[in-house]
C-alpha cells in the first residue's frame, strides 16, 4: 500500500483536513465551521475544544470518503491560527476560551507594558513589537483579570499544539508558532528566561519547543477511537498556519514569497538570513535554516465575503468580481481601506476602521466593489513597502499565490500590477494542509526533505506578469490610500 499524509488546519472559522498521495494529490478532504465568541468589545474567542470536535468529525468524513485504509496514513501534520493562548490544566483541560489573533481586549495591558519594557528591548530580542493580538498580553491579560485560571494553567498551548496534545498526550509548541512569545529568541529557538521574569510570566507554564518536523508522539488509542484512526500512526508538531501555506505553495528558497488571500490578507518572505522591521511581523519558517517577514493585515477574503453578504444582493463571489472587471483600474478614484477589525501590520491598531472614500452619486456598486479588491491589495502592499525599509528588494521577490483569492485570476492580476511582480499560482487550492502534510512527510521519512517534498507536490497552474500601464493607472489610487491610511491611523483611529 501506497503511504498516505494527513494535513489538518485549525483556521479562524473552520477546521480543514485533507489527506495527500507522496505525489501531492488530494485523496480526501473536508472541513468542519465553529463559532466565534464576542462576549465584549474587542473580545474574541474560540472554545479548542470545538476545534477538536471539528478534527474528529472532518477526519472521519475523509476516512469515508473513498478506500482509504487509515493503516496507510504514515504521518499527520497540523497548522493552525497563530497567537493562540490556551490555558490548560495537567491533565489537558482547557481552564477558559482561548483569545484568538483578532482578539485586542489586551490593549490597555500593552499601553503599560510599553512604559515597562520599551519596545525596541523586546524587537530586538524577539523580532517583533508590543501588540495586544500576540500571546504575551493574553497570557497577562488570564494573570491580572482571570487569576484563578492563570495559577490552574499546567501549560498555555498553541493552536496545533492543542490537536498535538489531543492526538498524542504530548504537550509541545513547535518553533514557528513561538514567536508569539515577546520572550522567545526566533534564531536561537529558546525563551529568554530574564525578559519572561520582567514579563511575570513563569516558564514553567509554556511547554518544550521542538522542529516542527520533529515527531512529537503518536496517535493514542482514546484519539484512534475519536477520530477513526489508527493507533500509533506518527504526529509532527507542525506550525504556523500562513508557514505551512508557504511550503505548501512551494515557498522554501530565499526571497520565494508567499501571497495569502484567505480570510486575512499578507505576504511572507523566505529569507536565509533574518531581516526585522519594528511594523513587521518576524518568526522562523517551519522548514530549517530560513525565517520568515511576515505582513499580515485584517482585509482579505473576508472583507470580500463581508460586502457580498451585507450588499451582494446574493451576487457569488465570481458574479461579483466580474462584476468589478467593468470598471477600469484605480475605481474611478473610489478606495477603500479594509480595517473591519482594527488592523494588523504595518499600522497595528486594533482601532482602525474600514472607510470608504471618493464616493458622489455616479459611482456605482461595480465601484464599490472593485474598490474592495483594490483596498486589500493595497494593504498588501503597503507590507510590502515596510519590508522594503528592512532591505528587502521587492521587485526581486518570487511570489506564489495561495488561499481563495488565488482562484480569482482577475484578483491576482492586480496584485502583480501593483507589485510590479510576477505571480505563481500552484495547483492545489489545499496550500496550508499540504505543507502541514509535508512536514509530516519529511518528519516520517517519505521525502529526504522539503526540497524533495517540494518538487514532487507542487505545480504551478498559472502565472500573472505586471502590466505597466495598469500600474500606473492604479498610482493616483495608491497614493490616497497610503495617504488616508497615514491620516487617519494619526489623527481619527485614536
Amino acid at each position: 500500500m501506497k503511504p498516505l499524509l494527513l494535513g489538518i488546519d485549525i483556521g479562524t472559522s473552520s477546521c480543514k483536513v485533507a489527506i495527500f498521495e507522496e505525489d501531492g494529490r488530494v485523496v480526501a478532504q473536508s472541513s468542519s465551521n465553529y463559532p466565534l465568541y464576542t462576549p465584549e468589545a474587542g473580545w474574541v474567542e474560540q472554545d479548542p475544544e470545538e476545534w477538536w470536535t471539528a478534527v474528529c468529525r472532518s477526519v472521519k468524513t475523509c476516512l469515508s470518503e473513498g478506500p482509504i485504509n487509515p493503516v496507510q496514513i504514515a504521518g499527520i501534520g497540523l497548522a493552525g491560527q497563530g497567537w493562540s493562548a490556551i490555558p490548560v490544566d495537567r491533565d489537558g483541560q482547557v481552564l477558559h476560551r482561548t483569545p484568538i489573533w483578532m482578539d485586542t481586549r489586551a490593549s490597555e495591558i500593552v499601553d503599560r507594558l510599553k512604559d515597562k519594557i520599551l519596545d525596541e528591548e523586546v524587537f530586538a530580542l524577539s523580532g517583533n513589537s508590543w501588540s495586544p493580538s500576540y500571546s504575551t498580553p493574553k497570557a497577562i491579560w488570564f494573570k491580572e483579570e482571570r487569576p484563578e485560571v492563570f495559577e490552574r494553567t499546567y501549560r498555555f498551548l498553541q493552536s496545533n499544539g492543542f490537536i498535538g496534545m489531543k492526538l498524542t498526550g504530548r504537550m509541545t509548541s513547535d518553533r514557528s508558532q513561538s514567536y508569539g512569545w515577546h520572550f522567545y529568541n526566533p534564531e536561537t529557538f529558546d525563551y529568554d528566561p530574564e525578559m519572561a521574569e520582567r514579563l511575570g510570566i513563569p516558564l514553567e507554564k509554556l511547554p518544550d519547543i521542538v522542529a516542527c518536523h520533529d515527531v512529537i508522539g503518536t496517535v493514542t488509542a482514546e484519539a484512534a477511537l475519536q477520530t477513526g484512526l489508527t493507533e500509533g500512526i506518527p504526529v509532527v508538531a507542525g506550525g504556523l498556519d500562513a508557514a505551512c501555506g508557504t511550503l505548501g505553495a512551494g515557498v522554501i528558497r530565499h526571497y520565494e514569497t508567499q501571497l495569502q488571500g484567505g480570510q486575512a490578507g499578507g505576504v511572507s518572505i523566505c529569507l536565509e538570513e533574518p531581516k526585522t522591521h519594528p511594523k513587521l511581523i518576524f518568526s522562523p519558517h517551519v522548514i530549517p535554516d530560513r525565517y520568515l517577514l511576515q505582513g499580515g493585515t485584517v482585509g482579505g477574503g473576508g472583507a470580500l465575503r463581508w460586502f457580498r453578504d451585507e450588499f451582494g444582493d446574493e451576487l457569488s463571489f465570481d458574479e461579483l468580481t466580474r462584476l468589478a472587471s467593468t470598471v477600469p483600474e484605480g475605481s474611478d478614484g473610489v478606495v477603500f481601506l479594509p480595517y473591519l477589525s482594527g488592523e494588523r501590520s504595518p499600522i497595528w491598531n486594533p482601532k482602525a476602521k474600514g472607510v470608504f472614500y471618493g464616493l458622489s452619486y455616479k459611482e456605482t456598486k461595480a465601484h464599490v466593489t472593485r474598490a474592495v479588491l483594490e483596498g486589500v491589495v493595497f494593504s498588501v502592499y503597503h507590507n510590502l513597502l515596510a519590508a522594503e525599509e528592512a532591505g528587502v528588494r521587492i521587485q526581486e521577490l518570487d511570489i506564489h499565490a495561495m488561499g481563495g483569492a488565488a482562484n480569482s485570476e482577475l484578483w491576482i492580476q492586480m496584485y502583480s500590477d501593483v507589485t510590479g511582480c510576477p505571480i505563481k499560482v500552484p495547483g492545489s487550492d489545499t496550500a496550508t494542509t499540504l505543507g502541514a502534510a509535508l512536514l509530516a512527510g519529511v518528519g516520517v521519512g517519505v521525502y529526504r526533505d522539503f526540497e524533495e517534498a517540494v518538487d514532487r507536490t507542487v505545480t504551478i497552474q498559472r502565472e500573472h506578469h505586471p502590466d505597466a500601464e495598469n500600474r500606473k493607472n492604479y498610482e493616483p489610487s495608491m497614493k490616497t490610500y497610503m495617504s488616508l491610511s497615514k491620516l487617519l491611523d494619526e489623527q481619527v483611529f485614536q
